[in-house]
């Protein structure tokens, strides 16, 4: 399952959400999470700092558990916190901002897990490359800073 923006009834945005659909099937441990960072943050989740993601990420870890969370889609978000409408940007570019994307990448507890970028797209698809690169030099600069 993947978190929700929200946008229009759309149920998701909130982790409770996810948690009441594995508290109603038979095998619960044979669900995933999928965290999108876009998603998040246009729901309402403050991912910007790390104390932000930190709270998000103890949400997750109460109402699922982390062993739940089996990948990310790494978006940054074209529109406000809260706004609850899905539009992803390019990493660093969008309201979240690149020095989110730095505790984000650098979380210890998700290096094993795999990321996918889901921004907008050219014929080229340049744009993934660029974003991969992005991604990689934060979670480098912050590799050679500790």
């Amino acid at each position: 399952m993947e978190n929700t923006a929200g946008q229009g009834t759309c149920s998701g945005h909130r982790i409770s959400h996810l948690a009441a659909i594995f508290d109603a099937i038979n095998k619960p441990e044979r669900l995933g999470v999928c965290l999108d960072t876009a998603h998040l943050f246009a729901a309402g989740y403050d991912i910007r700092t790390p104390k932000g993601w930190e709270m998000a990420v103890d949400e997750v870890s109460s109402f699922v558990g982390l062993r739940q969370i089996l990948a990310f889609h790494l978006n940054d978000s074209k529109t406000r916190l809260g706004s609850r409408v899905d539009r992803h940007e390019h990493i660093g570019r969008g309201q979240i901002g690149k020095a989110a994307f730095a505790h984000i990448a650098n979380d210890p507890r998700f290096h094993n897990l795999p990321g996918c970028i889901e921004t907008p797209k050219s014929k080229s698809l340049n744009e993934d490359m660029e974003n991969l690169a992005t991604l990689r030099s934060l979670a480098q600069r912050r590799r050679r800073t500790r």
